[in-house]
């Protein structure tokens, strides 16, 4: 599993895999996309990150508090091409992403003042390896009943990853056989169902492919 240790040591260009050079984002780059994103900050009213995927049960940055939350307008997708961590260029699987539409239960995480940059400069050298992602300030909705604005991680449909195609029968496959020096993309998968489960959040499609991936996986063992 991805730690807090691994990551503040880690050099981004080796240590998830190879990433073709024209994909990699440098350290300047981050730090010019993460200034870019707080320039852009509504107002000073405490910084909340939503999690959808791992960051629900791996956040590995140092929250202040955490809350249950809903985002509208937004779904979860596997339609990110998945080429390091979990999977490999020559057998990439898939990564989640939210793609337009829906919406999507997870967790708000509130970083403290004092720590800010720092979280975030970390959070910034997990997630945008390849700046495939469109760091975005959006309402989110707590489950206590505030209204609270959150920094969201959405798809870049622009980016040369993504991947339109993200029905069942075509992720599935990938899902069941990707993996990488983080572990298998099917592990990342029934981490997230079971989180999702053990919090009240399922959700059919997601249970249906995950089951899909494990009878996939299981075939495979008995050949």
């Amino acid at each position: 599993m991805l730690t807090r240790e691994f990551l503040l040591k880690a050099d981004c260009k080796t240590s998830f895999g190879d990433i073709d050079e024209a994909l990699f984002w440098s350290c300047e780059k981050r730090a010019a996309s993460l200034s870019a994103t707080l320039a852009c900050r509504p107002d000073q009213s405490p910084v909340w990150i939503f999690g959808y995927g791992s960051l629900m049960w791996n956040p590995i940055f140092e929250a202040a508090e955490v809350a249950p939350g809903r985002l509208e307008g937004w779904h979860r997708a596997f339609c990110l091409r998945l080429i390091a961590g979990r999977g490999t260029v020559t057998a990439p699987g898939r990564m989640l992403a939210l793609k337009e539409g829906g919406s999507t239960s997870g967790l708000a995480f509130r970083l403290p003042e004092s720590r800010l940059h720092d979280e975030l400069e970390l959070l910034w050298k997990r997630e945008m390896i390849t700046g495939c992602y469109l760091p975005t300030w959006c309402e989110l909705e707590l489950e206590d009943g505030r209204n609270v604005t959150a920094l969201v991680f959405i798809m870049d449909p622009r980016h040369p990853l993504y991947e339109t195609d993200s029905c069942r029968s075509t992720i599935a496959p990938l899902i069941a056989q990707a993996s990488g020096p983080l572990g298998t993309n099917a592990q990342y998968l029934y981490a997230l169902e079971q989180e999702l489960g053990k919090r009240g959040m399922q959700e059919a499609a997601l249970t249906r492919l995950a089951a899909e991936v494990r009878a996939l996986q299981s075939h495979s063992a008995a050949r």
